[in-house]
């Protein structure tokens, strides 16, 4: 049988519709000639990326991601060299209609004497990114990852192991300090310089009201951070140069950085790659808090890197059903309650036509019991945001429900092809 019929089959089985000649033509491009480190320039719209991930970005929403990432990226200053990219699902905008969030990837190479002196210096460029973007009318930082533990801590009554990734909140960044306990008791306080020297996996997340289109997104931007020694050796501060088989890179001038940091990637790369990719697969299919539809971006990734044409075809077709647009509720119903905190300055009108659209949303992508149940909880949401007083329970509640639907649409659909559901079942075990 050929791949095409098997994706026509297993689309019928779930239920989905296909559009067989853009499935035959992404096949055919996704398996064209070129190795897979190669890359792609796009000369009129001055952007590139890895071949595969080239083939699933949508440049109709380019203005509007630049636009974002002027508000989140961390600009050229004197010895600190950028590159910008999308990554996740907003680099992947043809295909997923109904992005969850607003995703960036930077590499940040520091150019310093020694490797203390670039976490040190990659310390400062972090906390002053951070103070400058706290907030105004449009945009709020949430939160960011930073440092790790160096012991096992308790914080806020939480245990955090060592080794775990701090976050701080930006009441914490502002005060450049957090203060935890140890089992034996005593308290100590962990300083933003002390996180600089193990910097460790590093992110920056804001809730960004975007005016012109009347929306809310979750914008974030995870940090690649290397060291150039005067010798112009390449060292990445978290011990791991991350690839660039997801990243779509924004602006032409960032070629140089990229082709100088990409040349230190190791060779096996793209194995290491798909194997962490499988990890993560595995986390979401049987942790303790599945969720199928992130599993599902995952899993695609997987199948488009290792070879599996037709099964990413089959699971990139679930991207663009209607009841996707659920797994984009779920991730801004957070960002609407983090934008209605009394001490945002984000406009009230945006977040309020964020959440009615939402609701319509929800009323077109559900029917019966379902939706009635998801959209009286968030009319309830919509009461306490109106007052500025949002319910953590009603707000978790709305989102639980939300992924309830959210994993039983992708589970339900994704076992329609027998592939993937052998491939499921080998990971979830």
């Amino acid at each position: 049988m050929t791949d095409i019929a098997r994706i026509v089959r297993s689309a019928r089985a779930a239920g989905i519709e296909i559009d067989e000649a853009e499935a035959a033509r992404w096949l055919t491009a996704v398996a064209s000639t070129g190795d897979d480190h190669s890359v792609t320039f796009d000369e009129r719209q001055g952007v590139f990326g890895h071949r595969i991930a080239m083939l699933d970005f949508d440049h109709n929403q380019l203005e509007h991601f630049r636009w974002v990432g002027r508000l989140v990226e961390i600009p050229d200053s004197d010895g600190i060299e950028t590159a910008l990219a999308l990554s996740g699902s907003a680099a992947q905008s043809k295909i997923q209609t109904f992005p969850g969030d607003c995703d960036f990837f930077e590499r940040v190479n520091i150019h310093a004497d020694s490797f203390e002196e670039a976490c040190l210096r990659f310390g400062t460029v972090i906390r002053n990114k951070a103070l400058a973007s706290l907030g105004g009318d449009a945009f709020r930082l949430m939160e960011v990852k930073f440092g790790e533990y160096p012991n096992d801590v308790t914080r806020d009554g939480s245990t955090h192991h060592k080794g775990s990734s701090i976050s701080w909140s930006a009441e914490d960044v502002i005060a450049g300090e957090i203060r935890t306990g140890s089992a034996d008791g005593s308290r100590t306080v962990l300083s933003w310089n002390d996180a600089a020297m193990n910097p460790g996996w590093c992110k920056l997340d804001w809730v960004v009201a975007d005016g012109s289109r009347g929306e809310l997104v979750n914008a974030s931007n995870m940090i690649d951070a290397t060291w150039e020694a005067p010798d112009g050796s390449l060292s990445p501060l978290d011990g791991y140069l991350d690839p660039y088989f997801q990243e779509i890179y924004l602006e032409t001038e960032s070629v140089p950085l990229f082709t100088k940091v990409v040349a230190n990637v190791d060779g096996d790369a793209l194995e290491g790659y798909v194997e962490s990719l499988e990890k993560e697969v595995r986390k979401y299919l049987a942790g303790d808090h599945p969720n199928i539809g992130k599993a599902a971006k995952r899993m695609y990734n997987v199948f488009r890197l290792n070879g599996q044409y037709a099964e990413a075809a089959f699971v990139r077709e679930l991207f663009d059903e209607p009841a996707n647009v659920l797994y984009q509720i779920y991730a801004v119903v957070r960002t609407i309650e983090e934008a209605s905190q009394p001490d945002s300055d984000i406009d009230p009108e945006i977040v309020e036509a964020q959440l009615d659209a939402v609701i319509l949303d929800t009323v077109g992508a559900l029917e019966d019991v379902e939706e009635r149940e998801i959209v009286a909880l968030l009319l309830d949401l919509k009461s306490d945001l109106a007052d500025q007083q949002p319910d953590p329970v009603a707000v978790e509640g709305a989102r639980a429900a939300l992924l309830n639907v959210v994993n039983n649409f992708f589970r339900d659909k994704l076992n329609a092809m027998p592939e993937v559901r052998a491939y499921m079942a080998l990971h979830a075990s």
